[in-house]
């Protein structure tokens, strides 16, 4: 069987120009309306407050099932041309229609955050019960609001502010193109292709790839900066106006986490420093370097097999895997590929990384990869398909109850790596495991100490951003800096990657700020709740699925509950990275010797 390599959007629309596509931003409109009119002649009429708030749920219900249609087609059609004029005018124009609702949406959530004993009368009705806990978050936030006017203008102003800022970063960053040298002639390539050569077995070709990605940024770093300070001033202006002390306090907020959990994960974190640091110091010997591992050399292959994966060995491994822990896993991942839902290759045009979007209006996902057969574009697929996976838990849920909040977003796709990863050293000789193991601890490398100094660069950029914009060479040294604090003497000091500023997407989205330390959640949670199925066996599945499904109506505290895990221990930070640090010593066991 032939698998198609680029994804069907056919089942949202043929075109932005479609009958559908149209008919739909007509609903839209009529959508938008509805509430408006609703909130300025129903809800300040004396009349029943339980009907009020069930009319308004099922109003924005009904609209966000529209528009999150409209904006998946156009997101996604966007991610893989974003030279698409007609596409980029359709974005922009359902983000302005968003703003139309700013003002209802603000009246009725504050109306909603001064009613009196308001878990009582949600208590009257069906409807306000399955959403209780949408409407109790909402008027708990009611304090964070600005006047009417003022939430109009930020709405309306975002979208020449930092969304512009945003889509000009991803414009210049999938439409980077790398000048390198390959067998003497001089190419000029995609960012993401260039990226991947990270993988590749010659060293010669990893070093080279690095420094002429390194050198490419210079086309750019004055228009990255100025994103980013963009980006950042408007989030900090903002977050102060609202009340809030702090950028990171609004994320924390936001994410459903408590200040107590993220110090007790963030210290575990900095005493496991030490073992990461043996991980990358050993992998520098086997590869021959004397002052740690060059950053050129992070994702290097080492072991003897090498493998490369075509798309179709990379979809049998992993639906494989996923069988090892629960049929209705494989069979989504296997189902998600023949039916087109993911857009596989990188090309000159598409955005870099891998993602995954969830059409809750379709009950289906679409994911983006730039696969290219290295075994970490494997361990990718496996994380946007649990991303995926995640989508699916939550079909039968109302559409406000989707609303996961970050660090519970990488939930799902850590814990399928941690199956794919776990399942195949289970079969696996030393010479098999030892290589399965370094793909486990590149990863976690990456999640742990690489997500810790992006976490670290964050909260500086932020704290010198306060008082003025950087340039591009001060961004680069904070870069330096975090790296240094993070990595120790596991990387080699000389050779760092001073643009990982510009190459991380996430630091350019204003509405998820500190999107890193989510990451070491998720991989540390999953940890504990690979533990758990260890432990439980197959009852573990069907209560897996319900914590997913649970993930957009609680907090981070009450999701673990489920689970009997206390994410305010220490401890359990520490039992999750201890698992790590026995794959390091394993790993440092089965090395071979230099």
């Amino acid at each position: 069987m032939v698998i198609d390599t680029k994804w069907s959007l056919n089942e949202l629309y043929s075109s932005c120009n479609s009958k559908e596509f149209e008919d739909d931003l007509e609903l839209c409109d009529k959508q938008i309306n509805s509430i408006k009119e609703w909130v300025n002649d129903k809800l300040n009429v004396e009349s029943n407050i339980t009907s009020n708030i069930e009319a308004y749920i099922n109003l924005i219900r009904n609209f966000t099932s529209t528009y999150a249609k409209l904006m998946a087609y156009t997101h996604l059609s966007l991610s893989v041309d974003t030279t698409n004029e007609e596409i980029s005018k359709a974005l922009e124009l359902l983000q302005k229609k968003r703003t139309e609702l700013t003002e209802p949406m603000v009246i009725f959530q504050k109306w909603l955050g001064n009613i009196d004993e308001l878990e009582t009368i949600i208590l009257q009705s069906e409807l306000l019960k399955e959403h209780r806990f949408y409407l109790l978050e909402l008027a708990s936030k009611n304090k964070y609001l600005l006047s009417d006017r003022e939430e109009i203008l930020l709405s309306k102003m975002s979208n020449t502010g930092s969304k512009a800022w945003e889509k000009l970063r991803g414009t210049l960053s999938s439409t980077q193109i790398v000048d390198i040298e390959i067998d003497g002639e001089v190419k000029q390539l995609p960012l993401s292709f260039v990226r991947n050569m990270a993988l590749d077995k010659d060293p010669r070709i990893r070093k080279n790839a690095f420094e002429a990605e390194i050198k490419s940024y210079e086309k750019t770093e004055v228009a990255l900066a100025a994103c980013l300070n963009g980006i950042k001033g408007e989030v900090i202006t903002i977050s102060k106006m609202r009340g809030f002390k702090s950028p990171l306090e609004e994320t924390l907020i936001n994410s459903r986490m408590d200040k107590e959990t993220l110090d007790n994960m963030i210290d575990a974190i900095k005493e496991s420093l030490l073992a990461f640091r043996r991980y990358l110091k050993k992998k520098s010997e086997i590869l021959g370097h004397k002052d740690g591992l060059p950053f050129y050399d992070v994702f290097a292959p080492i072991g003897k097999s090498g493998k490369s994966f075509t798309y179709e060995e990379a979809r049998d491994y992993i639906v494989k895997n996923f069988r090892s822990f629960s049929d209705n896993l494989a069979d989504y991942a296997d189902n998600a590929i023949k039916k087109r839902w993911i857009d596989v290759e990188p090309k000159n045009g598409k955005r870099g990384g891998a993602f995954c979007y969830n059409i809750h209006p379709i009950k289906e996902s679409r994911i983006l990869t730039n696969f290219t057969g290295g075994f970490k574009n494997v361990i990718t697929l496996a994380h946007e398909l649990g991303h995926g996976y995640h989508g699916k838990c939550l079909r039968e849920e109302s559409i406000l109850n989707t609303g996961y909040p970050m660090p519970l977003a990488e939930t799902a796709s850590i814990f399928c790596e941690t199956i794919v990863m776990n399942s195949a050293l289970k079969d696996a000789d030393n010479e098999e495991a030892f290589n399965i193991l370094e793909g486990v601890l590149q990863n976690a490398t990456q999640v742990i100490v690489d997500i810790y100094s992006r976490f670290i660069f964050e909260s500086r950029l932020f704290e010198h951003r306060k008082e003025y914009s950087l340039s591009s060479k001060e961004l680069n040294k904070l870069m330096i800096e975090a790296q240094k604090e993070a990595y120790g003497d596991g990387l080699d000091h000389n050779i760092l990657h001073p643009y990982m500023w510009a190459n991380k997407t996430h630091y350019y989205y204003a509405n998820r700020n500190f999107y890193n330390f989510p990451y070491a959640f998720g991989l540390l949670f999953a940890k504990g709740l690979y533990s758990r199925y260890l432990e439980v066996g197959e009852s573990f599945i069907a209560d897996y699925d319900k914590l997913l499904a649970a993930t957009g109506k609680k907090t981070i505290t009450k999701v673990a509950k489920m689970m009997d895990i206390d994410v305010h221990s220490i401890d359990f930070w520490r039992s999750s990275l201890k698992l790590v640090e026995k794959d390091i010593e394993r790993f440092i066991e089965l090395s071979p010797s230099i």
